[in-house]
């Protein structure tokens, strides 16, 4: 008997090419567009493309009809508001610079789409993300790196659970963008040109101070001071959402030299700013920590570590701490460690865990 398997399908080409893969693999494959947009009207959710707008459903609807599988629409808007949009703007009115795609992962993509579709008989979801599931000797799962660092999205899936993992499948992981795209033409998929999606699927004119605002209305903290390490009034800054760690660009405040953001005070409502070198710690402590290729650690562990998405890795020694927290000690400093934003643990080609960084 075929496994059933439900690919989450975005209308993208990574997604359309992971349903057609699990096709030609012999699973009996569903498709699913997660409908994740707040807004009402048509108007406006036409408007939005991306991963949430309709554009998103009709390219996904098409791709289905032509690898002959069902599809279906199936509505997590309140997930996504209370795991995604919510967390998203809690995070920023504290100060910190949140990543809400590891968020959607992990409660929406995953938890909620896993068990609306193990409810309905399928033994796996899927998705296009570049990265691959492996089960290791030690008898968990465990992200891998994916064939291509250039696309290699390991790091917003560090949160997943050992459930989760058990029944998902990424076949993307095993090719590289332009092997992705070939396929798809080669399939005939009607999205094999379709320009990747960039920005943050529901803020996607990129300004999220603006969308913080609107979300959150009287709660916004208004302009307040810019001040050095010692507290000295610099200047006015516009409102902390407007900022984060390591920030150069839009400050707008001459003193004669270039400035950046060495730390947000929610508390006092001030911005700190300082020299370059003031961005750079060796020192990095994270808490909510998922252990994934191995159950935890007990002493000291070298790692290789990202402290944001795009970052290349430096190397670290872990050392679990009392309180559950995991300090990271680098070997070379790293520039802008960001309240917020996860760091991720790699051991070799496998994720070993991650956390938030404090």
């Amino acid at each position: 008997m075929k496994k059933k398997v439900v690919v989450g399908m975005s209308g993208g080409v990574d997604s359309s090419v992971a349903a057609y893969l699990l096709k030609e693999q012999g699973y009996d494959v569903i498709g699913v567009t997660m409908q994740i947009w707040q807004d009402e009207t048509e108007e406006q959710k036409s408007a939005e493309g991306g991963c949430c707008g309709l554009s998103a459903v009709d390219d996904a609807r098409r791709v289905a009809e032509k690898l002959d599988i069902p599809y279906y629409v199936m509505n997590f808007k309140d997930e996504f508001k209370r795991h995604v949009i919510d967390y998203f703007v809690a995070e920023y009115l504290k100060g910190h610079t949140p990543n809400p795609c590891i968020a959607c992962n992990r409660y929406v993509k995953w938890e909620a789409l896993l068990k609306r579709s193990l409810d309905i008989g399928a033994d796996f979801i899927a998705t296009g993300h570049y990265a691959r599931v492996d089960r290791l000797p030690n008898g968990r799962f465990a992200i891998r790196n994916s064939v291509t660092a250039k696309k290699d999205q390991t790091y917003a899936l560090y949160n997943l659970t050992q459930e989760q993992l058990a029944h998902t499948l990424m076949p993307v992981g095993e090719y590289g963008k332009d092997e992705i795209r070939q396929i798809a033409a080669g399939a005939g998929l009607p999205v094999a040109n379709k320009p990747d999606s960039q920005e943050i699927c529901f803020v996607p004119d990129d300004d999220y101070a603006g969308f913080i605002d609107r979300e959150a209305g009287a709660s916004v903290p208004g302009p307040g001071n810019f001040v050095d390490a010692d507290g000295r009034v610099l200047g006015r800054h516009k409102g902390i959402t407007h900022y984060t760690i390591g920030q150069r660009k839009g400050l707008e405040i001459a003193m004669g030299r270039r400035l950046f953001v060495t730390a947000i005070r929610p508390k006092t409502n001030e911005v700190v700013l300082g020299d370059n070198e003031e961005v750079f710690t060796d020192k990095v402590l994270c808490h909510r920590v998922n252990f994934m290729s191995v159950p935890d650690i007990d002493g000291p562990v070298r790692v290789l570590a990202k402290i944001r998405y795009n970052h290349s890795g430096e190397y670290c020694i872990l050392e679990k701490q009392k309180d559950g927290k995991v300090l990271c000690t680098f070997e070379k400093p790293v520039r802008a460690s960001t309240p917020g934003q996860a760091a991720v643990f790699y051991d070799g080609e496998y994720v070993l865990g991650g956390g938030t960084i404090l």
